[in-house]
């Protein structure tokens, strides 16, 4: 496990994630791999139940607008631009 993994993980204990919320972190963290399938489809998943799909959302506002890393943007817009998402349609 790299360091900023653990840091990663780190962070999610103190600031009290939630399991989607922390799905949606690891998926567009600045690791410069993007995220696996079945991670997208664990947060697609999870988009059918109201208080996950809002965490998620709320998630990925706030990766949206990280000036500081690039990379949380772009993997974003990347899978809202492909269609990965299933939900999509909330950003159309």
């Amino acid at each position: 496990m790299t360091s900023s993994m653990l840091r990663r993980q780190l962070k999610n204990l103190v600031q009290n994630y939630s399991e989607a919320e922390v799905k949606v972190r690891e998926a567009t963290s600045n690791d410069p791999w993007g995220p696996s399938s079945s991670q997208m489809a664990d947060i697609s998943d999870l988009t059918y139940n109201a208080v996950a799909c809002n965490e998620i959302m709320t998630m990925l506002w706030k990766r949206l607008k990280d000036d500081k890393n690039w990379r949380h943007i772009h993997k974003v817009r990347r899978r809202i631009r492909n269609g990965k998402l299933k939900w999509n349609h909330f950003f159309m």
